[in-house]
This record gives C-alpha cells, sequence and structure tokens, in this order.
C-alpha cells in the first residue's frame, strides 16, 4: 500500500486507498503473540455505498474489455502473488495464526485460481437453441450481472476472499469485497495490492473493512443496494441464514458455503496406516479451522481399538505453538472468544460421559490436537460445528451404519471414506448426504474449478470456475429473424 506497510489497511475504493469517512480505525491484532500490526479502517453503510457506486461506474467498461486485456490482466497478477510468496506466507502467520502447511495450500490455490481464470474470457457465453418457428434463430446469452458483493472469512483468508472475486471478475463483473475484521489484510488489502498493480481498471475492485462486531452495518448496506446484484458469502450457518433471510426481502441471488460437521469414514478393509495419516491431516490442518475439516471419525469395529491407539498418540504429538516455526502443526486460535468456545464445549462433553484419548487442555492462545470418544448426543460437539482442533471418534458396526449416521446432521458440507475397495467407496458416496465427497482420502480439499458447495445446512449454489457463469451472470434469451413472419390478425 502506496505511504504505509502492510500493516496499516485502509479501504481501496476507486482504484485509491481511503479512510473510513468516518475517519475511524481500529487495532489489528496477532492471534499469536497479540501484538497490535498495524491500524484498519473501520467502515459503516456509507463506506460501503460509496465503493458500490465505484464498482457500479466501473461496470460498464470493465464488461466491455477485450478478452485478451483480462486474460492478460489475471495471468500478471498470479505472477506479482508468486513473486510475493514468502511475505505473503508470513502475513498469514501474522494475521491469521495459519502456519507454513496451509499457507502453501492457500497459495497454491490463489495462484491456480488466477491462471484459470485468465481463461474465463474465452470459454463461450452462450448456446444457439433450435426454434419452432420458421425462419428464427434463437440464443441464449450470458451477460455478468453487475456489481458483486462479496463477504468472505479469516480462516482462510487468501483463498476465500479470492474465490468470492476473482470468477465473478472474470466474468466481467465488478466487486465489493468485505473482509473479516480478523484478517483485513491478507483477506482484502493484499488482494487489492495484487489486482491493482496488475492493471485491473479503478472501481473494478473495491474492498471495504469493518471493526470487530460491526461487520452488520457494511453487510446491510450491501445487501439492500440496488445496484449490488448478487451476494456471495463464506462463513457460519447462523448468519448465512440471516443473510439469506435478508436477501430474500430484496429478491437477491446469494451464493452461500456455510458451516460443516464433516464425517471421516474408515472401511474395515482399509489401510489403518494410510486412514490415520489422512485423518490426523484432515481434522488438525490449520489447527482444525477450515470449514472442510474433518469433526467426526466413523471407524468399523474391526479397525477401531488400533486406529484409535495410533492416531490418539500421532495427535499428541502434534507440534503445537509459534505459527511462523516451520515445525509448527497446530497453531494459535484465531482469538480469546473461539477459545473460550472450544474449551467449555469439550468441557461439556466430558461432564456428559466423553473420554478424552489426546489433548483436551487449552494452551493459550492455541488449542492442541483433541480426540475425544463416547461423546454423547446431546454434546454440542457432537452435532454444532466447533472450529478447532477437536475431532470426535466413533466405532460403528459397518460403514453403512456410518452413512446413517452422518446423514443425522443439519449439515452436508464435505465427507470422505477410506476403504481397500473403491467401487464399495463409490456406492457409500452416492448414499452420503453431502455436496462434496472424496473416496480415499481426507475432507480437506479444493480446487478452483471444481463445483464447491454443500447441501442442507451447509449452503446454496456452487462456486468454482467452471460454475462461476450459472452464479454470476444472467441468462439472456435472445432471437433473430431470417425473414419477416406472418401473423395471424
Amino acid at each position: 500500500m502506496a505511504g504505509a506497510g502492510w500493516r496499516d489497511v485502509r479501504h481501496f475504493i476507486g482504484g485509491d486507498w481511503v479512510e473510513a469517512g468516518s475517519g475511524r480505525t481500529y487495532p489489528n491484532r496477532s492471534p499469536w503473540s497479540g501484538e497490535v500490526l498495524g491500524e484498519v479502517a473501520a467502515g459503516d453503510a456509507e463506506d460501503a455505498e460509496r465503493a458500490v457506486a465505484a464498482a457500479h461506474e466501473a461496470f460498464g467498461r470493465w464488461a466491455r474489455t477485450l478478452p485478451w486485456e483480462r486474460q492478460r490482466i489475471f495471468l500478471r497478477a498470479a505472477d506479482l502473488l508468486e513473486a510475493r510468496h514468502d511475505e505473503v506466507l508470513r502475513a498469514l502467520a501474522l494475521e491469521t495464526g495459519c502456519g507454513r502447511h496451509f499457507g502453501g495450500v492457500q497459495m497454491d490455490f490463489a495462484l491456480k485460481l488466477l491462471r484459470q481464470a485468465a481463461q474465463l474470457a474465452y470459454r463461450p457465453d452462450g448456446e444457439l437453441l433450435p426454434s419452432d418457428v420458421e425462419g428464427t434463430r434463437a440464443m441464449a446469452v450470458r451477460r455478468p450481472v453487475g456489481v458483486v458483493a462479496g463477504i468472505a472469512p479469516w480462516n482462510s483468508s487468501v483463498v476465500l476472499a479470492g474465490r468470492a472475486s476473482i470468477g465473478p471478475l472474470a466474468l466481467g463483473n465488478t466487486v465489493v469485497l468485505k473482509p473479516s475484521e480478523e484478517s483485513p489484510y491478507t483477506g482484502g488489502g493484499l488482494w487489492a495490492e495484487i489486482l491493482h498493480e496488475a492493471g485491473l481498471p479503478a472501481g473494478a475492485f473495491n474492498v471495504v473493512t469493518h471493526a470487530p462486531g460491526e461487520a452488520g452495518a457494511v453487510g446491510d448496506a450491501l445487501l439492500a443496494h440496488p445496484l449490488v446484484k448478487r451476494i456471495n458469502f463464506t462463513g457460519s450457518t447462523p448468519t448465512g441464514r440471516r443473510l439469506a433471510e435478508k436477501a430474500g426481502r430484496h429478491l437477491k441471488r446469494v451464493v452461500l458455503q456455510l458451516s460443516g460437521q464433516n464425517p471421516l469414514i474408515v472401511a474395515g478393509d482399509a489401510d489403518i496406516a494410510y486412514a490415520v495419516d489422512a485423518a490426523v491431516y484432515g481434522a488438525f490442518v490449520h489447527q482444525g479451522q477450515v470449514c472442510m475439516c474433518a469433526r467426526r471419525v466413523y471407524v468399523e469395529r474391526p479397525l477401531a481399538e488400533e486406529f484409535a491407539e495410533r492416531f490418539a498418540a500421532r495427535a499428541a504429538a502434534l507440534p503445537t505453538g509459534d505459527p511462523r516455526d516451520p515445525a509448527t502443526v497446530v497453531g494459535p486460535v484465531i482469538n480469546e472468544w473461539a477459545l473460550a468456545l472450544l474449551d467449555r464445549r469439550v468441557k461439556e462433553a466430558v461432564g456428559l460421559g466423553a473420554r478424552v484419548l489426546a489433548g483436551g487442555v487449552p494452551e493459550p492462545p492455541c488449542y492442541p490436537a483433541t480426540v475425544l470418544t463416547d461423546v454423547p448426543d446431546e454434546a454440542e460437539i457432537s452435532h454444532g460445528e466447533t472450529f478447532g482442533a477437536v475431532v470426535v471418534l466413533e466405532v460403528v458396526d459397518s460403514a453403512e451404519e456410518a452413512v446413517a449416521r452422518a446423514n443425522r446432521s443439519d449439515f452436508g458440507l464435505a465427507a470422505s471414506i477410506i476403504t481397500g475397495d473403491t467401487q464399495r467407496g463409490l456406492r457409500l458416496a452416492a448414499r452420503l448426504d453431502a455436496g462434496i465427497v472424496h473416496v480415499n482420502d481426507q475432507p480437506v480439499n479444493d480446487e478452483p474449478q471444481m463445483p464447491f458447495g454443500g447441501v442442507k445446512g451447509s449452503g446454496w449454489g456452487r462456486f468454482g470456475l467452471g460454475f462461476a457463469a450459472e452464479e454470476f451472470c444472467e441468462l439472456q434469451w435472445v432471437t433473430v429473424r431470417d425473414q419477416n413472419r406472418t401473423f395471424p390478425f
């Protein structure tokens, strides 16, 4: 950012870095050390409206930009981001507590996202349709909708801010992005820097930040603004439900990726060493603060005792601490409130009869990898999304029983099955109520071109460049006559 280090974050509106209209800021604190990383613009509804106006003004020009120009911008952005690889990893560690393992995942995704987006300008934007009216040629043409508002969380800040923005931009829309107050730079300001330097026209991409507890004013302004044509949101199911209800009053389409209670099923014929490796990664990557993380591990009884012993031992041995240390696997929880929630839910489960096989005692600001078993159904941790390095282990008599148990959940984001019989795995996958199922893998997977999204309480619609046109374009029916037609009167 011109005139400041990355630690200070201002709004990015109309191609310029600007203060909040109120002049207010808030301190951006590291979840690991608590140090103030810098001051962030504390925006409000008026700032959001300024950003929408800038995006609307830029829309006509950006929508008419030639394919080769769009392609060049996204490819240039990828090169700029790649050149800043180490800097971005450091920023992720400082701002969100993200260690090198998941930081590398984020960077890999973001680079692929930009490079794949570069080809969207050359994809067909419609199709010819057969008409029963002689002399008529009919077409279905996709057109960008206009201003798209993206609301992104902190937990995978580079990926989710990019996913909220790049697909809509590549299709010719303009964007107003609202990052989380926990990741104003890596989930907002960074993308503004990269896209601006790459040559994206002023106003095509805008960022509005806000102070803790003040997301509602900015979000409501974006929802209500008549020039905002689409909303895409990634976050919790309760917040997504409120957003969808408000959007409905404005007849505004939304794309929602929400909470998960993701099962990992270990069949009795699985390679137990591989299953343990997969479960450890799937449950504890980024200290369990990923929407796709395995929250429940179901193991068929023949493998249960050995799996539990190996899994708990691996969990207990995972290095916990400073996210800047390359050896760290389990870094800090994002804030004190999240740490307290984890501690409360684990204590509640234990009080109801659950047993702790590993972890279970907070190490502020971290919560170590924790494995619980014998967790009763009434415990919050057995049915709600617990965003941290805590997993529930259950023994089942069959993989089919595991599927039935998993399907009782109100959520349906991601799932995985580990088995020696891939055909059986595919049959089980077809019975799982989940938007994403991985056979012989763990559930934390994403690729820019895939149809990412859930069912039930886990969301509406699909993210993914291969499906973005369905969400962020209008379909227009156009006909043209080759000759005058005869009318009956």
